[in-house]
């Protein structure tokens, strides 16, 4: 498996399908050609029939500056390997092609090319998966997070503290910012006012919709095009930021061990997106959601003082109960369902670590078996709904009155 940095990225919203991976896709190929200044960009399938509520143009054109680039829109046209597929080709002045290259963006802003342009990335894992890990932490007496600091070096958790500062300071910026997100569907920021009446409220009222407005908080932050961690989507960067921040509150937990609990969070979103996918245009939203609960639910597990087994009984329960979930975003924007999803697989998440841990870790599915599960429902799922907005809550939408 690769770095949980692959995990874990810093970027601009509303999509890592959408805007961070085709803004990586440009930036490669510009600067493989910097003394070129035409270009086209051909869209394919699903990242065609979003891209615009996406910005995926906008996205682009920014990333190239001054030079001239025509955005072409195929979305009934697939190209094989997966549907986010991208087609950049230089052009002559005269309009005459004289270089390209196909790229996909599989999910979570990461790009796959054959091998002509972007560098190789290496494995740092040898485990890639839940019952391998299971395996190593019962014979060495340890758990997950000291398995990624072997493999990555204790560099890893300076990198991690940067994310964790991010995703805290994205729970800030959506508490604090008020209005109307971007788009024709004109829907209203919540976050701020259902953190007031959390504040007000006490009990398990008070927790609850303390948990909502963080969650709220990321996700419209990120549908507004703000500064979001990818994890392991922007789609679905509210579950984990949420669930770490209001396990923090509730429990005073210490920097290191909130740092540990990410490390988690990273290894389980590895293994998923290794054996399965975390791309809502090939899975689903199960890709996405189902992940960043799972990722979230363990990482609270381990917060908790959870097991390896109880680690693995949470995530497990969190992507188990999100197979089949689709990704229809109405009008290609990330906000109806979406930020809502945040919320709610954020309280999932939490509800499964405590589930987890009144256990003693055994059950009898398990999480490689749930993924394998996911990866297959995303297969026989219709591309409609499958990111591309043509099925389920995009094509039934009508406006309230």
């Amino acid at each position: 498996m690769k770095s949980i940095r692959e995990i874990f990225k810093v970027g601009f919203g509303p999509s890592s399908s959408h805007t961070i991976g085709p803004v990586r896709a440009a930036r490669f190929y510009l600067n493989k050609h910097p003394e070129a200044l035409r270009f086209r960009v051909t869209l394919y399938g699903s990242l065609a029939a979003t891209g615009r509520g996406h910005g995926t143009d906008i996205a682009i054109r920014k990333e190239a500056g001054d030079r001239n680039v025509e955005i072409v829109f195929k979305d009934e046209e697939t190209l094989p390997r997966h549907p986010n597929g991208m087609l950049f080709e230089m052009m002559s002045s005269a309009g005459k092609v004289l270089d390209q290259w196909i790229v996909f963006g599989v999910g979570g802003g990461d790009l796959e090319d054959d091998g002509s342009v972007l560098p190789a990335q290496p494995d740092v894992y040898d485990i890639g998966t839940m019952n391998d890990l299971l395996t190593w932490c019962r014979t060495n007496g340890r758990t997950f997070w000291e398995y990624v600091e072997i493999c990555e070096g204790r560099d890893i958790w300076d990198f991690l503290a940067e994310i964790w500062a991010t995703m805290q300071q994205t729970i800030r910026n959506g508490l604090a910012n008020e209005g109307v997100l971007p788009g024709d569907l004109h829907v209203p920021r919540k976050a701020s006012a259902y953190n007031m009446k959390a504040q007000m409220s006490s009990g398990s009222v008070r927790a609850k919709g303390l948990l909502y407005s963080y969650a709220l908080a990321v996700a419209e932050e990120n549908a507004a095009g703000g500064k979001v961690v990818v994890a392991p989507t922007c789609g679905s960067s509210g579950v984990l930021p949420a669930a770490l921040y209001v396990a923090r509150e509730n429990n005073h937990i210490p920097e290191p061990r909130m740092l540990r609990g990410l490390a988690v969070a990273g290894l389980i979103g590895n293994i998923v997106k290794t054996n399965g996918s975390i791309s809502g245009a090939k899975v689903g939203c199960q890709g996405e959601i189902g992940t960043a609960c799972a990722m979230a639910a363990g990482a609270v597990a381990y917060l908790y003082g959870g097991t390896p087994a109880q680690i693995e009984y949470a995530a497990e329960m969190g992507i188990e109960h999100y197979l089949g979930l689709t990704c229809d975003p109405v009008g290609g924007y990330v906000q109806i369902p979406c930020i809502e999803r945040n919320a709610f697989a954020a309280d999932n998440a939490h509800e499964c670590a405590v589930y987890a841990m009144f256990s003693d870790g055994a059950h009898k599915i398990s999480f490689d078996n749930v993924v394998l599960t996911m990866l297959e429902t995303g297969r026989d799922m219709q591309a409609a709904y499958r990111e591309t907005s043509q099925g389920g809550l995009a094509r039934t939408w009508t406006p309230l009155k």
